[in-house]
């Protein structure tokens, strides 16, 4: 799984196909889709397009690429199928290598049924890996507990300095569940945090580079978002820097449990 995915919620059409063209072009290779987002088969587009075209000099195939994408709602087992396979078919990629459950609402019977089709999807090569978003220690607990044929893999959540789910991470990271992090970028909220900004000087980084950077150094997986090429470039661009132990827990102790979205 690459370290970096490019976040690609609420986009239009355009927007999506040019963020994931943008993207292969500056050196991502995870891609963060949903049924949700609307955009599957956009991004399933832009990705075979690149990979068949004159663009492609570094001669990427469909294995170099990590495409997510996410069930809307927890309805039942046989819905839960025919969401899979119209993923599937819409963006064209002739497999899933992430699958999630986009959030735990329906009800722990609800979830655990969605994920038994998600374990089916996954034992066909339908999917290579299957994961939870939006879930607590709760409701992992409850899915863990449950003895699953498959394990979860991943759980997509929330978090940045100033949402930091020490509790949820915590839970994640004893189980080997990867944590991706969306929104790492607190979508723009506290780029003028006098924290940020001081520390972005000293690393000689952007904000955004910088809250990036703090993700990859917890172990995070996360997926920054933008529609503009110097800036996608940009925010995966973070391995020339690490951010010092006490810088990090300074960081830390701007949690203010603040939510920006799902």
């Amino acid at each position: 799984m690459p370290h970096i995915h490019l976040g690609l919620a609420l986009m239009s059409s355009k927007e999506t196909e040019e963020a994931v063209k943008c993207g292969l072009k500056t050196g991502y290779r995870g891609f963060d889709s949903a049924e949700m987002y609307g955009n599957e088969q956009e991004v399933g587009h832009a990705i075979s397009a690149f990979l068949s075209s004159k663009e492609n000099t570094t001669n990427l195939k469909r294995e170099d690429i990590h495409f997510t994408t996410k069930l809307a709602s927890n309805v039942s087992y046989d819905a839960a199928r025919r969401s899979i396979n119209q993923s599937l078919k819409k963006s064209g990629l002739g497999y899933i290598d992430l699958y999630l459950l986009h959030s735990p609402y329906g009800g722990k019977a609800k979830r655990l049924e969605c994920w038994k089709a998600v374990e089916d999807a996954i034992e066909e090569g339908k999917v290579k890996i299957g994961g939870v978003s939006n879930f607590g220690v709760k409701h992992l607990e409850q899915l863990l507990g449950s003895n699953p044929r498959i394990l979860p893999m991943v759980n997509q959540i929330e978090v940045h300095p100033f949402n930091t789910r020490t509790e949820i991470t915590n839970f994640c990271q004893t189980h080997d569940i990867v944590v991706e992090a969306f929104a790492p970028l607190v979508r723009g909220l506290r780029m003028n945090h006098p924290t940020i900004g001081s520390l972005s000087r000293k690393y000689s980084c952007t904000p955004a580079q910088l809250l990036v950077r703090w993700s990859v150094q917890h172990g995070f997986v996360p997926l920054p978002k933008s529609a503009t090429l110097e800036r996608v470039a940009a925010n995966a661009d973070v391995g020339g820097f690490e951010i010092d132990a006490g810088d990090m827990k300074t960081m830390d102790g701007l949690d203010e449990y603040l939510v920006t979205g799902v």
